[in-house]
């Protein structure tokens, strides 16, 4: 399999240093009071919303080792970025930094604008050779050219070649679609995947479907260790399967639904404190294990959302670790994301995302904050899908998942089981008032 170019822009190790002012300067800021924040934004793509700590004006090292952006960009985005360098001036990143808390009153925002920063970008070639565009302070504020009484602003600005393998799902994974490899204008069949039902009642286990191995119903411990397969009373939806299947037909991954997912009692949608659960599974000495477990939920608000958690379940851990937890939008659809120590606000190529900041992901070590974690063959970007909202079902699913995170077909596979989840997911959570398509309902249900 041939990866696709990409390249991944990242921004941090951000700090500010103010000097100290006499408490007669009420227009200096005092840095013991005033909280302070940055918008870092990239041409076409979403903004970030950063903090930016304080260092005492004497500091000269840089202990603050995190990253506050992330911009993910395609060999296209690559070639449009660049062309628009070309006829429309030298392409920059810019960053606003403001004082006081984030925020916004009656549309504008409560932030008081300190200085403004350009970095001049030239990413061509980047899809091969890192480059540093930026390491180091820099002096902002009106006051920059009295080096004695102005602020600086350091900061770490570079792009790294991120190559990723690309998959299409040839339709919805309700409709058993092929799994194409996407490479260029080449579209190279990988995978088959089988939607089935997982029959939950003694009576109805010998009508499981024919894809699913024998050993993913003997497996019965696993799916009773992470989830529950028990009758429950009122609505829900339960018993879905997907079996990804490499060309020769063997079972690679799979996706079982191990917890219904269920109506609160006197509403009709899934709630957070009762999510539906996904356990993802991989072959291994003779049987399925746990690789995976995704928890998914309807989000109350103004739009309502898929609320996520997918946890990694190490051979070795007691317990899961989690790596993505997050919400997309269930009308719009998004990009289901893991990227460990992506930052704070929104990323991808071009397209507004929710993308997730992992709950452990390693923060204080090493170059933005990799370094000894315990678990760092997981680190940088993991994975990514596009996901259709609810009124916009029946597109072909993208999935990019990284060159680093592949060493063979199963590893591949279990990103598109988990992508099959996080897809079918977005149908488990509609609200219970409204009919799922046929193909989602179990036969007695017709």
């Amino acid at each position: 399999m041939d990866p696709c170019p990409f390249v991944r822009l990242t921004v941090g190790n951000l700090a500010l240093k103010i000097p100290v002012a006499s408490k007669a300067a009420r227009s200096v800021i005092h840095p013991s009071s005033s909280p302070c924040f940055c918008k870092i934004k990239l041409k076409n793509f979403p903004v970030y919303t950063a903090v930016v700590p304080f260092l005492p004006p004497e500091s000269q090292n840089v202990e603050v080792q995190t990253l506050a952006a992330t911009f993910h960009m395609s060999k296209s985005d690559l070639d449009r970025l660049v062309a628009k360098s070309l006829f429309a001036g030298k392409l920059s990143l810019k960053i606003s930094i403001f004082t006081g808390r984030r925020g916004s009153s009656c549309g504008l925002s409560s932030g008081k604008l300190l200085a403004k920063v350009t970095v001049p970008l030239n990413l061509a070639g980047t899809e091969s050779k890192a480059c540093v565009f930026h390491n180091g302070w820099v002096t902002v504020g009106k006051d920059a050219n009295k080096s004695s009484s102005s602020a600086q602003f350091h900061l770490n600005v570079k792009a790294e070649p991120d190559p990723r393998f690309v998959f299409q799902f040839d339709g919805e994974p309700v409709c058993s679609p092929q799994v194409f490899q996407i490479q260029g204008n080449i579209r190279q069949p990988v995978f088959t995947c089988k939607f089935s039902f997982r029959s939950t009642t003694a009576g109805d286990r010998n009508q499981r479907s024919r894809s699913l191995p024998p050993d993913i119903s003997g497996s019965r411990k696993w799916l009773s260790s992470f989830g529950s397969d028990r009758e429950r009373p009122g609505k829900e939806r339960k018993g879905w399967s997907v079996t990804v299947h490499d060309l020769s037909g063997s079972p690679v991954a799979a996706a079982s639904m191990v917890t219904p997912f269920v109506a609160s009692p006197g509403s009709d949608r899934v709630s957070r404190s009762n999510p539906g659960c996904w356990l993802i599974l991989r072959p291994g000495d003779g049987t399925w294990k746990p690789w995976g477990r995704l928890e998914a939920w309807r989000e109350r608000g103004a739009h309502d959302g898929l609320g996520y958690r997918f946890e990694l379940i190490p051979d070795s851990a007691a317990a899961g670790i989690v790596l993505a937890e997050s919400t997309l939008s269930l009308n719009k659809g998004g990009r289901f994301m893991i990227d460990l120590g992506a930052g704070a606000g929104n990323g991808g190529s071009g397209r507004k995302s929710n993308m997730a900041s992992p709950v452990c992901s390693p923060r204080g070590s090493g170059d933005f904050g990799y370094g000894l974690w315990p678990y760092c063959a997981y680190k940088g970007f993991v994975m990514a899908a596009t996901v259709e909202g609810e009124g916009k079902r029946g597109k072909a699913m993208m999935v990019e998942v990284s060159v680093q995170h592949v060493n063979c077909t199963e590893d591949a596979a279990a990103f598109v089981a988990l992508s099959a989840a996080i897809d079918l997911s977005i149908d488990a959570c509609r609200l219970f008032s409204q009919k799922l398509r046929k193909e989602l309902c179990q036969p007695q249900e017709l």
